[in-house]
């Protein structure tokens, strides 16, 4: 069942961080679905977080995005290479995010193995958001689209995790944030091989 827009709104971010888990990804492009379960994800709580884009209330032509209405993707290019997906939650002008992570491959498999150029059995093909992102075909136009409609969406297919099977520890790469890098605001399922490393605590 695809997530209706009021899930979205939620605004507790750190909740959707880790509800998120299990949840199914899906794109379809040009006609080809692929889809991935949500293994990884990691938390952005928007103007108060030094490691958010909105930090301080920032406002730019790529962070504007971020203050819509929850429900959009936000996709951002890094390193000037990597496209990076994000679920945009909360109301309006609160600009909270999730970022995907992870996936673990479930449909579309072949699509998925000719857009990495390597075998869906190999954890690199969608592990770190990069990846998983150009797994799913996700790039920069896919940046303000509804989570709601019919190029990229998320359902609930019943997967549900219990809590020793999800593990909290800091995110990764935000050095910058200072205090902020250390909050466990990164959520991941244990044992699970596409989650990127590191996958433990």
């Amino acid at each position: 069942m695809k997530l209706q827009p009021a899930y979205y709104l939620n605004e507790d971010v750190i909740f959707l961080a880790q509800d998120l888990l299990g949840k199914v990804l899906f794109t379809q492009i040009a006609g080809e679905v692929t889809a991935g379960i949500i293994v990884e994800t990691e938390a952005y709580f928007g103007v108060n977080d030094k490691a958010s884009h909105a930090y301080g209330g920032r406002r730019t032509a790529r962070t504007e995005t971020m203050y819509s209405e929850g429900g959009i993707a936000y996709v951002y290019l890094c390193y000037g290479m990597h496209h990076l997906f994000n679920v945009v939650s909360s109301v309006k002008d609160e600009p909270h995010a999730v970022l995907i992570r992870a996936i673990e491959p479930l449909v579309g498999k072949e699509i998925m193995e000719q857009r990495r150029n390597m075998v869906v059995t190999k954890a690199a093909i969608s592990s770190g958001p990069g990846s998983a992102a150009k797994a799913l075909g996700i790039d920069r136009s896919f940046n303000a689209k509804n989570l709601t409609g019919d190029e990229i969406w998320i359902e609930d297919q019943g997967l549900k995790y219990a809590d020793d099977e999800i593990i909290a520890s800091p995110r990764v790469g935000i050095a910058y944030a200072k205090e902020h890098a250390l909050l466990p605001w990164r959520f991941f399922v244990k044992g699970n091989k596409y989650v990127s490393k590191p996958n433990h605590v």
